[in-house]
């Protein structure tokens, strides 16, 4: 993975302005900034959530902001990302919370359920699997929208504020989580205050 970011200054409202990094695989790197700095922008362009109105974003080599519409899907299939507002799905079980990625992909449903109980299991979850999200603490909420995130085994993982709201020992434990997956080699970017 190698992320390249070139953003020159924008007319209007710049979000961004004259941002400019490389980041390469298997780099841990935290972006931080006060409220409004646009940390949640930038992370939104790499997982091609948003687009710039002008300049470039490459992964590997690929220009996402010039990629169709219908391309996206399968670029974001290499990147996890967990949401400032972890968009659970409460009506259904931690385990389909976590399949449902998998699914999407068009998985076998005996390698669904195995992937995402060793998602489950990975953030310590898997004796929780059949309760619904509002059922579980924040921290567990957190812990489950990470499960999420990396069932698909992403080669890049993006986190928006991913310990906001919790206290710090489940802070801890989430970014302990995010050390973990940078020691086997996912690139992994936080956007934090």
């Amino acid at each position: 993975i190698f992320l390249d970011i070139v953003l020159p200054g924008m007319s209007g409202f710049d979000a961004l302005r004259d941002v400019s990094f490389q980041l390469g695989a298997g780099h841990m790197v935290l972006i931080t900034g006060h409220s409004g700095a646009g940390k949640t922008t930038l992370v939104k362009l790499i997982a091609s959530i948003e687009r710039p109105t002008s300049g470039s974003l490459l992964v590997n080599g690929q220009n996402l902001s010039s990629l169709r519409a219908s391309a996206l899907p399968y670029v974001r299939r290499h990147i996890g990302m967990i949401f400032q507002d972890q968009k659970l799905l409460f009506d259904r079980s931690a385990l389909d919370n976590v399949m449902l990625p998998l699914q999407i992909a068009g998985l076998s449903r005996k390698e669904t359920v195995r992937r995402a109980q060793a998602a489950l299991d990975k953030v310590g979850l898997l004796a929780r699997e059949k309760a619904n999200p509002i059922a579980l603490s924040g921290g567990e909420q957190q812990r489950l929208a990470i499960a999420r995130a990396v069932v698909n085994r992403p080669t890049i993982l993006l986190a928006d504020e991913p310990t906001a709201n919790l206290d710090s020992e489940s802070a801890a434990d989430i970014l302990k989580l995010f050390s973990d997956f940078h020691r086997v080699g996912v690139t992994v970017v936080v956007a934090t205050h």
